[in-house]
């Protein structure tokens, strides 16, 4: 037995899949294959269920590949012990975040990181929410970016910024011409939405109170995976959308004429790293949020008066 091999196990009991899990670990499928068949005759168990599509652990495979990842960790914290003795920044760190954060922070940060940090490697996924709590708790990324967090997360949080909420409106409705906005002031029917399971989604459903007045009433049925489309729909299409702040301050002057905020206390939403209490990659995470909150306005970091988060 080797870690090799347990590499292998939780590569395929993630990606379900052996040609997948193979092109992760970088070697062949046989390769993979074999070195896992290797592994089930040294222990005298079957892991995996190959007649299954997609291949799914049997019973005491399931054990066997959680037993692996504990391993895993525990091994991975020796070079970590030993990096931070050295003071070393260098090792691989795996990074979840979710797509309506991605576009305007990553940018921000990412080239100076690089620079700064030439020995770790990032490497970064965009993923909604409910996906990044559920691959820090199965160990395959290390920490996470996301919006404001649920009360009973068993994640160490650490804060990043606070940004406000803004509307983006199109000039041929009504909302166009008001200086600041109230929620009641949007109407359902020209709000266009992230599709289901975004948080952003979920935020904005709750700061409009649509749980009460129903689903939006467009003709014209959309899932946006993004913001950006979402601007763009209101730009071709009409409605309004709401947009974070980073985004904001993204936007070329024409686009800024559209941008109208919400009258005080403005809806706001809090940005986290989260990660895994007992993670070894504690210190490199700690640089990763330093570098962020260099690279974020002052403001955002300090501005908590006026502000309601949702």
């Amino acid at each position: 037995m080797n870690i090799q091999q347990l590499e292998y196990i939780v590569a395929v009991d993630r990606y379900r899949h052996f040609v997948q899990a193979a092109e992760h670990c970088h070697v062949t499928q046989p390769t993979l294959s074999m070195m896992i068949r290797k592994l089930e005759d040294e222990l005298g168990v079957k892991i995996f269920d190959r007649a299954r599509q997609p291949i799914l652990p049997t019973e005491i495979g399931v054990r066997v590949i959680a037993q692996a990842q504990v391993i895993l960790r525990e091994s991975a914290r020796l070079a970590e012990l030993a990096n931070q003795y050295k003071d070393l920044m260098a090792g691989e760190l795996r990074v979840g975040i979710i797509p309506t954060i991605a576009p305007y922070l990553l940018p921000q940060f990412i080239q100076n990181f690089m620079e700064k940090y030439p020995a770790i490697h990032l490497q970064i996924t965009e993923m909604i929410t409910d996906r990044v709590l559920h691959e820090l708790k199965s160990g395959t990324i290390d920490v996470g970016i996301v919006a404001t967090l649920a009360e009973g997360n068993t994640f160490q949080s650490a804060p990043l910024y606070r940004e406000k909420l803004f509307v983006y409106a199109s000039e041929r409705i009504v909302l166009y011409e008001k200086k600041y906005i109230l929620p009641e002031d949007i109407d359902p029917n020209e709000l266009w939405l992230l599709e289901e399971g975004h948080c952003f989604r979920t935020q904005i459903q709750k700061l409009c109170e649509l749980s009460r007045t129903g689903p939006t009433g467009h003709s014209l049925s959309y899932r946006a995976g993004n913001i950006e489309t979402l601007i763009r729909m209101v730009e071709r299409s009409g409605g309004l959308t709401i947009i974070p702040e980073l985004a904001v301050l993204d936007l070329v002057p024409s686009r800024l004429a559209h941008v109208r905020e919400f009258q005080a206390p403005a809806p706001a939403r809090e940005i986290h790293l989260i990660y895994n209490r007992e993670h070894v990659k504690t210190r490199l995470i700690e640089v990763l949020r330093e570098d962020i909150l260099t690279h974020i306005p002052e403001e955002m970091k300090l501005k908590t008066e006026s502000l309601r988060v949702l």
